[in-house]
């Protein structure tokens, strides 16, 4: 509903000309993604006032579609469980990683951790499974205003003008006691601040579409995320987002990109999954049903996550390379700890950055310990040693609980993940270990396709 000016009727007073003092909201959140629904969801049931802006008409289309076991955390605490586990997505226990030729399998499965509390988790389109998070904020008390751009953010003394454009062109501003950026890659906050840190190491190139025909396992191993490693450092994704579809992309390094030859997006994609036994194998009768999308150099920090009156959640701060699917893990947690930072702020009446510094400090050690083990992959050290053929129980224990998601572990883990990290750079300049095989034959291809569809003994290291 409009109002006579063309402006939405609801929540808020919006203002066309100067802003008034005090804050309409609370809080304003820019993006209806993962981490803003929730942050805004998290800030609704606690009583606070709040308006989400989100320029798309949701459901829409967005690339990342697995999740983490850690995110069950935040569910909970949504009250999203329930919500989360009636869509039916196929179920996820964990991820199995191929060599090159096949060869080799290594199931990381979630439950071989004894620190990750609910190991099962999802594998979600991202275009419902936003659309369900952000009906659930606005079910719990946030004004959600689809179709409307942030155009500008203002701080004072007294809170924050945010200008924002109408589905019908109109251009207004809102007054809020602080804000919330979450508005993905798009960064708002961060680029009007120079607050964006590239990643040079992992200027990497993702190239993707959705297929059907890909065969996947039977049972408990049905919904794995499967991730096929490649011999110039790249790597495939294989994700079943659906009884139906698999999501199939491949990332590769910037200088393994630069050395294929210049061809169409759709005939490059053909052209590496061709180059790749094991994937080529899972893909020997299937049918692409999507038009094929790329993504390149997608990777970088922040200087600061917080500050006076505001907040950076999810990919708005940090995005990572995606080969652990961090993305939603991310948003999702550190949209409900905005939220906690935000409301005991709000109680005390100090939104400044000093109230926030826990929340800056904690989303900086989340991005380097999940970058830590992003950049490790794409070193052959790393790859040897987790392809061995019978790793270490106990060190792999420590690799998985990570790649759950759960970032800040027990001081055992951690020396143990340490331990890993140091033989792996000493792999890596004087190898100790096997190498992992590279491109295999034919009959390996053959092999990994059999291995696809039909039960297999658990690959899980024994102690």
């Amino acid at each position: 509903m409009f109002d006579r000016r063309g402006n939405p009727a609801g929540l808020l007073r919006y203002t066309s000309g100067m802003a008034a003092r005090e804050p309409e909201v609370d809080v304003a959140v820019i993006g209806g993604g993962p981490g803003g629904s929730t942050a805004a969801c998290r800030l609704a049931r606690a009583g606070r006032r709040v308006v989400l802006f989100e320029r798309d008409r949701f459901p829409r289309f967005h690339i990342g579609e697995s999740l983490l076991a850690s995110v069950n955390d935040v569910f909970d605490e949504i009250g999203a469980s329930d919500l989360v586990r009636a869509c039916r997505f196929p179920p996820k226990w964990g991820a199995t990683f191929l060599t090159a030729d096949g060869s080799i399998e290594r199931f990381a499965d979630f439950a071989v951790s004894p620190e990750v509390r609910a190991p099962q988790t999802w594998q979600v389109p991202r275009a419902e499974f936003d659309d369900v998070l952000l009906r659930h904020a606005g079910a719990s008390g946030v004004d959600v205003r689809e179709e409307h751009r942030v155009l500008d953010v203002v701080f004072d003394p007294s809170g924050v003008t945010v200008t924002v454009r109408s589905p019908a062109g109109e251009t207004f501003t809102v007054r809020a006691g602080a804000v919330v950026d979450a508005s993905g890659r798009v960064g708002l906050l961060a680029r009007k601040l120079g607050l964006r840190v590239d990643e040079p190491r992992l200027a990497n190139i993702a190239i993707f579409s959705h297929y059907s025909g890909v065969p996947r396992r039977d049972g408990r191993r049905a919904g794995d995320i499967r991730i096929v490693a490649r011999h110039d450092l790249g790597w495939f994704w294989f994700i079943p987002i659906s009884d139906e579809l698999m999501s199939v992309g491949v990332v590769l390094p910037r200088a393994a990109f630069d050395a294929l030859p210049r061809m169409s997006h759709e005939a490059l994609l053909e052209h590496t999954l061709a180059q790749t036994p094991a994937a080529a194998a899972l893909m020997h009768a299937a049918r692409r049903e999507w038009p094929v999308r790329v993504e390149k150099d997608f990777s970088f920090g922040a200087r600061a996550y917080a500050g006076d009156r505001w907040l950076l959640v999810g990919d708005a701060g940090s995005f990572l390379d995606p080969v652990f699917s961090t993305g939603v893990a991310i948003a999702l947690e550190s949209g409900v700890e905005a939220a906690r930072a935000l409301d005991r702020g709000l109680e005390s009446g100090d939104l400044s950055a000093r109230a926030f510094a826990t929340f800056n400090r904690r989303q900086r050690q989340r991005y380097l310990s999940f970058r830590r083990f992003v950049l490790a992959f794409y070193t052959r050290g790393f790859r040897d040693l987790f392809f061995q053929p019978r790793p270490s129980a106990l060190v792999f224990r420590a690799v998985v609980t990570s790649l759950a998601g759960y970032w800040e572990p027990s001081a055992a883990t951690r020396a143990w993940q340490t331990f890993f990290f140091l033989l792996a750079r000493v792999q890596e300049r004087i190898p100790f270990a096997s190498r992992i095989p590279e491109v295999g034959t034919g009959r390996v291809a053959q092999d990994a396709v059999t291995s696809a569809v039909s039960p297999s003994p658990s690959t899980l290291p024994r102690a």
